[in-house]
């Protein structure tokens, strides 16, 4: 099986490469891709960059290229529940995009004709994370991640968000992978771990925070790929 791990920063797969042997790296379309064997499991793993575009290029790079069935996201997001904690873990149940906006021909936001305003994470991937977290005593919280290419630093604009789309945290990549990955028919999982508040302090935050929180992230993703290879 080969598994695709992505993450938007480097910061965000770097604990993840540090713990694989034999590594090789690999130049595609102005991007890093580092392959290695985990147990049974053929992993490429990569990070996108930053938004919805470069995400969508390398899921698709990921799948197309690589041949990756299956796909998992791991990084930080900010929160917009309440109660979400800064250190806290969000498996999305459903993605959207946030800043999609055609409104003026009637649709509602986050819709495009053809398309759908959610995309669904794979319920198989959701019920290893469930596992996953309660063998180790995690708590794991399920809930809709909202995308777009804006780092939300705005109260208003974090209330506008979760009014609407009914979600719980917001990132700049999990819904343009989801897209891709429900395209091309390969399941997804997609995990953030909160790393700052989506409010006016979020730059602060978000630096204080990343390096710790995307670890932790990357310790529960290594936790469903020990799962997946005894399958």
């Amino acid at each position: 099986m080969i598994v695709g791990i992505m993450g938007a920063m480097p910061e965000e797969v770097e604990p993840i490469v540090k713990r694989l042997d034999n590594v090789k790296r690999h130049e595609v379309a102005d991007n890093i891709y580092y392959t290695a064997l985990y147990g049974s499991l053929d992993l490429v793993i990569a990070y996108s960059k930053i938004g919805k575009v470069f995400s969508a290029l390398t899921a698709s790079t990921m799948i197309e290229k690589f041949g990756a069935g299956k796909m998992l996201f791991s990084g930080v997001a900010g929160a917009i529940n309440p109660q979400l904690s800064i250190g806290d873990l969000i498996a999305a149940t459903k993605l959207c995009q946030h800043d999609l906006d055609i409104t003026a021909f009637g649709h509602p936001y986050g819709y495009v004709p053809e398309g759908k305003v959610f995309i669904e994470a794979d319920p198989k991937l959701l019920e290893i994370a469930s596992l996953v977290a309660a063998k180790e005593g995690i708590k794991l919280k399920r809930g809709v991640v909202a995308t777009g290419d804006q780092f939300v630093a705005d109260e208003q604009r974090k209330k506008w968000i979760g009014e609407t789309f009914g979600a719980d945290a917001l990132e700049m990549e999990g819904a343009s992978v989801a897209v891709v990955c429900d395209a091309l028919r390969v399941p997804f999982f997609i995990l953030r771990a909160i790393s700052d508040a989506a409010d006016m302090e979020a730059g602060f935050d978000f630096d204080t925070f990343l390096e710790s929180s995307a670890k932790k992230s990357a310790d529960f993703i290594f936790a469903i790929l020990d799962e997946l290879d005894k399958a």
